[in-house]
């Protein structure tokens, strides 16, 4: 809401975070300056990035995430006030009606170990933007299409890639449900949500510049992004990272018990 008056404006936005900047309402992408906090979800960067929510990114409410994430994205509103839900966690304080994007850096509560692009907490960092993890990750998306086995291949191999060298490692199965979530994200953002594949291109341009990628010809998609949406791309990534080639009904009829062979 812009009021007609500048120093109620500028009061304002103190208030919510940022100060007010007429230059910067039409969305356009400029990078984070000195005293602006970034976390590690590259989304949620990229949209203070873009001015969907706040660009310092501070005192995000939950009137802000969910303005941002439709404006941005084109998430409805009840999948956005989820999102908050699971964000609001962050900020330690009592009770509290926001957050700020350096608190998700807290490790091991959303953040977590095997990111596609930030490194374990344990080697320095987790959540700036690493391009030798990344360039880890992307290596097993062979082809312009990413498809849901190569993103489930890119996210298995950075958890046994964690494993392997991480002493600290830990993955649980709330981490699990985190990590499919964000695995999925690009497809929801840019790509076919049905089919769960993604343009290569928008995709890795997106990681890098933590930049929506308009100039390669990306629009927001014009159907809201609902709790099924997520929930239909992220089963299929779930299944993709099965490393057993059997359907599910056919383990469970099968008598392992009494199958003698242990080589």
């Amino acid at each position: 809401m812009q009021l007609p008056l500048l120093a109620p404006a500028l009061l304002v936005g103190q208030v919510l975070g940022q100060t007010h900047d007429i230059s910067r309402d039409d969305h356009a992408w400029a990078p984070a300056g000195p005293g602006d906090f970034r976390g590690p979800c590259p989304m949620m960067n990229t949209l203070a990035n873009h001015g969907f929510i706040q660009r310092d990114g501070r005192n995000i409410t939950r009137e802000n995430a969910v303005n941002g994430l439709r404006d941005g994205l084109n998430f409805n509103p009840t999948l956005s006030n989820i999102m908050f839900d699971q964000a609001i966690i962050a900020n330690p304080e009592p009770n509290a009606t926001y957050f700020t994007l350096d608190q998700l850096n807290k490790h091991n509560l959303l953040e977590h170990d095997a990111s596609l692009s930030r490194s374990d907490a344990y080697f320095g960092n987790n959540h700036v933007f690493n391009q030798t993890v990344f360039d880890e990750t992307r290596k097993w998306w062979q082809g312009p299409i990413i498809t849901a086995s190569m993103l489930a291949n890119s996210k298995v191999a950075r958890q046994l890639s964690s494993k392997a060298f991480n002493p600290t490692y830990v993955f649980t199965l709330v981490t699990e449900e985190f990590s499919l979530g964000e695995v999925v994200a690009p497809v929801i953002a840019f790509g076919d949500t049905e089919n769960v594949i993604v343009n290569r291109t928008l995709v890795e341009y997106f990681f890098e510049n933590e930049r929506l990628p308009t100039e390669l010809g990306w629009t927001r998609r014009e159907d809201a992004v609902s709790l099924e949406t997520i929930l239909h791309a992220t089963d299929t990534i779930r299944n993709a990272t099965r490393l057993y080639t059997e359907p599910i009904n056919s383990l469970s009829k099968r008598k392992l018990g009494r199958n003698p062979h242990f080589g």
